[in-house]
Parts: structure tokens; sequence; C-alpha cells
């Protein structure tokens, strides 16, 4: 896949991750741009990418779960819905994203189980970047930008960009789980 059709299936942000992955197997570097931003940990980017390939190479199936674990280092089994509640004691949970916090999506009806997701860059106090698996079917998303709709300016409704420049459905956030125990 040339780096353009790359560009535009997983988006600039989504690109620059995966190529800060591609240089973390190349060499040492730091988790840090050199502005001093917090970015995702691209060693463990790389693992969990790795991880999802192997998966899909066995037919086997990737789901949000283990990679937002391998991604953010938040140690938590079972369903995504029930993450926030299992976070609550054993880590920091926020109501505002911080790049390598784990996005818990609420169960709805047509998401049963919730969804989890990794900041991977806070654009603005309406507007972030995810990094995630199974928002489509078995496939890896990096990059994907995520818009607060909620009426306090909460986090508690956002919208997906599932296409470039369309956002779908208004989905529940419980709130941010930050890496690291309490």
């Amino acid at each position: 896949m040339s780096v353009k059709r790359a560009s535009q299936r997983i988006g600039k942000a989504g690109l620059a991750t995966a190529l800060l992955c591609l240089a973390a197997a190349c060499s040492n570097i730091s988790s840090s741009t050199p502005e001093g931003l917090t970015t995702i940990d691209p060693d463990r980017m790389s693992f969990a990418i790795s991880e999802a390939r192997s998966l899909r190479a066995r037919g086997a199936r990737v789901w949000c779960v283990p990679f937002a674990r391998n991604v953010s280092g938040v140690e938590i089994r079972g369903n995504a819905n029930t993450w926030w509640g299992q976070a609550a004691g054993a880590f920091d949970r926020s109501k505002k994203p911080e790049v390598g916090a784990v996005m818990a999506f609420a169960a709805t009806r047509g998401m049963p189980m919730g969804h989890v997701a990794v900041v991977s860059e806070v654009r603005s106090d309406r507007e972030i970047l995810i990094d995630h698996a199974n928002w489509h079917r078995n496939q890896i998303s990096l990059g994907m930008s995520v818009i607060d709709v909620s009426d306090k300016n909460d986090w508690s409704r956002v919208k997906v960009e599932s296409n470039p420049g369309q956002y779908g459905s208004v989905y529940p956030i419980n709130g941010f789980i930050l890496p690291g125990t309490t």
C-alpha cells in the first residue's frame, strides 16, 4: 500500500502513529515529541499492532479490549462495558481526555458489550483522536477523530468519525481510565 493510500485510510495522525511504531521497531525512541507533548508509547503500539496482525493471520478476531489493554497498559479483563466499573479504586478515572487514557464507551442497544479505545491526541476541548480495534469489523483504526457533542462539554456523549469527514451516531461515554494504578 502506498503512503498516500495509507494516509487516506487511517488519516494523517494515524499514519504518524504507524510511522512512530515502525521507527520504534528500528530504533530506541522516546514516547514524547520534541515539544514535550505526551504520545502513545511506540513500543506498546508496535506490540498491539503486531498482536492484531498475528490474530488476523491465524483467522482469529481482533477485539477492542486486548488492543486497548496492549496500547495503554491498563490491565483490565472482561467485556468493554465492565471496564469503567472495574477501574474504580484500581485506576484513576477522569471525565477529561488525556493522551494514553482508555476511553470507555457505555453499553448501548447497538453496542451491548460497550467499546474501549485509547486517546492518541487531544486536539481541542471538543476533539480528540483515538486508536482502537474492531470499530470497523476486525480492523485497527488509528487516529480516528472523536468529537464531544455533550451539552455541558463533559465528554459524556460523542460522535466518532467512521469515514473521513463523516460523524455517525451519538454514543454515551462513561469517561477515561488513566494508565497507572491509584
